[in-house]
């Protein structure tokens, strides 16, 4: 059974490290519909896979030079706060957690399946647009919130809608450098609504380190595939399955 599963993150891994796709909007669909895992546990053990899994790229788009450190921190400022609110409104019972997990991850499907499908677009659009400092950045602090809400929630969100966010405010920054800080923004929000999902006991760390181990060298294995692959074939690929599992949530 470890076998098995290690050999579906090595899947997931080649995947994300192809398309570039982060590890939530993959695995969470794959916890619940191929492990049976109740949401919650699917979400927090997922959160954890996503984490752990960008450390090592994090650390090594900073010793490139690749993060923005001013726009990873104005990002935290408003993902930190609402993903700690989020997480007291689920221990306390505020938010009844199937109820808005399910369409909280639906909809982060289809957004994260929407932007990947038309991220091509979506760069031209934010390269017509200007903001004024002051606005760029009340914009990123509260974009930052709403993506804080939405990762604790489904554990989706951190990769492809806050790179779109930094796209769309900050169009000025080079490829490796947007890469770069939403990697470096995604690691600490995750690593923190995964704690607080294991305090809540909605972690299973067995079957995390089983994908781990398949992930890890799937990632490697991906990232380089991803110059052989087709990028528009790949792209729509995984949009259409995110769509599907998306639907499946809300339908």
């Amino acid at each position: 059974m470890t076998i098995a599963i290690s050999l579906i993150g090595l899947a997931a891994g080649v995947v994300i490290g192809a398309t570039g796709v982060g590890a939530g909007a993959l695995m969470t669909p794959l916890l619940l519909q191929g492990f049976g895992l109740a949401l919650p546990l699917a979400v927090g053990t997922d959160l954890w896979f996503a984490a752990l899994t960008k450390i090592s790229g994090a650390i090594a788009h900073h010793r490139r030079g690749h993060v923005a450190h001013a726009v990873v921190a104005r990002l935290l400022v408003g993902s930190v706060p609402a993903s700690l609110l989020t997480l007291a409104a689920l221990r306390a019972g505020w938010i009844a957690r199937a109820a808005a997990m399910g369409p909280a991850l639906g909809v982060a499907l289809l957004l994260t399946a929407a932007l990947v499908l038309a991220r091509g677009a979506w760069q031209r659009m934010a390269a017509r647009v200007r903001w004024s400092a002051r606005r760029r950045t009340a914009l990123t602090v509260l974009l930052g919130a709403g993506i804080g809400v939405l990762v604790t929630l489904s554990s989706v969100g951190a990769g492809a809608i806050g790179s779109s966010v930094i796209v769309l405010l900050y169009p000025e920054l080079p490829a490796r450098k947007l890469v770069g800080t939403d990697v470096a923004h995604a690691v600490p929000l995750t690593l923190l609504a995964g704690a607080g999902y294991a305090l809540l006991g909605h972690v299973d760390w067995t079957l995390l380190g089983a994908l781990l181990l398949g992930s890890v060298p799937g990632i490697w294995i991906g990232a380089r595939l991803c110059a052989a692959l087709p990028e528009r074939a790949t792209r729509f690929g995984v949009s259409a399955a995110l769509l599907f599992a998306g639907w499946k949530l809300i339908a």
